[in-house]
């Protein structure tokens, strides 16, 4: 009896695990515009056929962009604080809905996300006055920022609250499951970081109760140099201070400046 009750809690763990790590708001979002003046509307398609929605923040003439992964949850109307600071900067900016999120179709997966990924770096990529490329990743989307870093290696790499891999995590809130037998995604950032050349930024919270900080500060000293690595004080994953606060867009400017690319 015990068995069939600990096959059944296996089976349905393997069969609903992606309702426990992927949280997308339905949508769909307000218009671009709407949130900030010059805000584009833009579609992106990936190459096996999704159409994500996104919002381009384009400065006039020449200037570095920041492609923004997004965490597990919710959808890009949550981050245009952040593409804000960053146009104030001087950069332009391409936020982007993963498959399943805000109103895409799809649903997510590792190699969903990694596709859109390289969908959105490619478009950006091709936009009049863009020359280098940052990719900044939040949580879950500094795993998948890892990703394409090792295919095509940006400019400089920001990460906010990244993990070493997701079974990580997942032990964290679930040591009593054997998370590495039975994930599908497992978003492995510890194993290829080493792989990354780019100028690295690693912020984290030390309040953070979702990623805790320790799995920041493995993953940094994992990477190669140049690197920086930010603690901001009394931070918890989802507070403002690590959306769009003084001391993290101080740490970015001052990395990007360092880096060549403000």
């Amino acid at each position: 009896m015990v068995t069939l009750v600990a096959s059944g809690l296996f089976g349905l763990l393997w069969s609903q695990q992606r309702r426990l790590i992927y949280f997308p708001s339905p949508g769909p979002v307000p218009p671009a515009a709407t949130v900030l003046p010059d805000g584009r509307d833009v579609v992106i398609e990936t190459d096996d056929g999704i159409r994500l929605g996104a919002w381009y923040f384009p400065i006039s003439g020449p200037a570095p962009a920041v492609l923004v992964f997004n965490g597990n949850g919710g959808d890009r109307s949550m981050r245009w604080p952040l593409a804000a600071a960053l146009n104030r900067m001087g950069l332009s900016v391409l936020l982007f809905d993963y498959r399943g999120y805000g109103g895409n179709p799809g649903s997510p997966s590792e190699d969903g996300l990694a596709a859109d990924a390289r969908a959105a770096q490619q478009w950006l990529a091709t936009q009049p006055g863009v020359e280098q490329i940052v990719y900044f990743g939040e949580s879950l989307g500094a795993a998948v920022a890892v990703g394409l870093a090792v295919q095509r290696p940006p400019a400089a790499l920001i990460l906010r609250s990244p993990f070493t891999s997701l079974a990580d995590v997942a032990a964290v809130h679930y040591p009593w499951l054997p998370m590495r037998r039975v994930l599908l995604d497992r978003y492995p950032s510890i194993d290829r970081i080493a792989s990354v050349r780019a100028p690295l930024l690693v912020i984290a919270g030390d309040s953070d109760d979702i990623v805790p900080e320790q799995l920041s500060r493995r993953l940094y000293e994992a990477a190669n140099a140049p690197k920086r690595y930010v603690v901001v004080p009394g931070a918890g994953h989802n507070d403002r201070a690590l959306l769009d606060g003084t001391r993290m867009l101080d740490a970015i400017g001052g990395f990007l400046s360092s880096a060549g690319v403000l």
